[in-house]
């Protein structure tokens, strides 16, 4: 390939939530004239500044930062119109001559801007309520195992307990009469017109369940509980409720347990949520890992 036909860089910096995404990204930013993008799904809300640990006013003085508090909590931001702005910023931060940095841990919105969006129109209201209604009475994992007898592949990548996705794969099989699977690989992405390299930072499991404890602290600290109680006073997305801490505060403010409690159910979400996140990421083979460790005091990152 002749340099005047070379594609435009794109670069992917994920991992689990609390690995040192942000500070490892300001880094490499500054190294390679980048601005940075966010590919967190929560981050894109207004007024989750510390639940979703945006990264600070500071930071995003001295580095470029798109994506971040660009919804009203209220409403729906979903990944439709996640990848049609990653879309637009691309193309205006390719355009200044700089390289888009996409950094965050949500594993859906990395894969709907690189492979692209599932567009296919087969919806039929009437069998959705009715898995959902089956769904109810026999427990998601009920229809999962349907799912893996009509499309195992796509049984693999759905998780048990994600009912909302188990019945979009078995809706869309019983109106098409395709399997989800098989659709998806239709999906045109990113990849065709730029160079997108794909990194995933991780750590030992144990190291970074306790850089989460300290980032709960540090939020506690920061505001978090008054935050909570402020997000809970208007009506909420769907989307933006389910972050974690909204309903772990809630119920201390309800009285059915203390703030010591609400902590550690909140420490122990954001450790089953990071497992989640790696599973997601080891799936893609086309993700190159980084360990971040720490010799003689000093972080230290190698490649695997």
């Amino acid at each position: 390939m002749t340099d005047h036909k070379r594609k435009n860089r794109i670069i992917f910096l994920t991992g689990p939530t609390a690995v040192g995404k942000t500070e490892i990204a300001a880094c490499l930013a500054k190294k390679i004239n980048a601005e940075i993008i966010s590919c967190d799904s929560m981050q894109v809300y207004k007024g989750l500044e510390i639940i979703s640990s945006q990264p600070s006013a500071n930071l995003r003085k001295k580095i470029p930062h798109h994506l971040i508090a660009i919804a009203a909590p209220s409403k729906e931001y979903n990944v439709s119109d996640y990848r049609r702005s990653a879309i637009k910023k691309i193309k205006e931060i390719i355009g200044r001559g700089r390289i888009p940095l996409f950094v965050g841990g949500t594993g859906l919105y990395m894969s709907i801007v690189v492979d692209g969006i599932f567009n296919v129109k087969a919806q039929d209201s009437r069998l959705r309520k009715q898995l959902y209604k089956e769904a109810k009475m026999h427990g998601s994992n009920f229809l999962h195992q349907r799912l893996a007898k009509i499309d195992p592949e796509a049984a693999q990548k759905i998780h048990p307990n994600d009912t909302r996705r188990i019945v979009r794969a078995l809706e869309v099989f019983e109106v098409t009469g395709k399997p989800i699977s098989l659709l998806q690989k239709q999906r045109k992405g990113i990849t065709d017109k730029y160079d997108v390299k794909i990194f995933c930072l991780d750590m030992p499991r144990s190291r970074l369940y306790k850089r989460i404890e300290a980032r709960v602290d540090k939020m506690f600290q920061q505001g978090l509980v008054a935050e909570v109680k402020k997000l809970l006073g208007r009506r909420l997305s769907k989307t933006a409720a389910a972050a974690i801490g909204i309903r772990e505060l809630k119920g201390y403010f309800t009285g059915a347990y203390d703030l010591n409690e609400a902590r550690r159910q909140i420490i122990r979400n954001t450790c089953l949520y990071s497992k989640r996140q790696l599973t997601w990421f080891r799936k893609d083979k086309r993700i190159k890992w980084i360990k971040v460790g720490v010799k003689s005091g000093k972080s230290a990152v190698s490649y695997s």
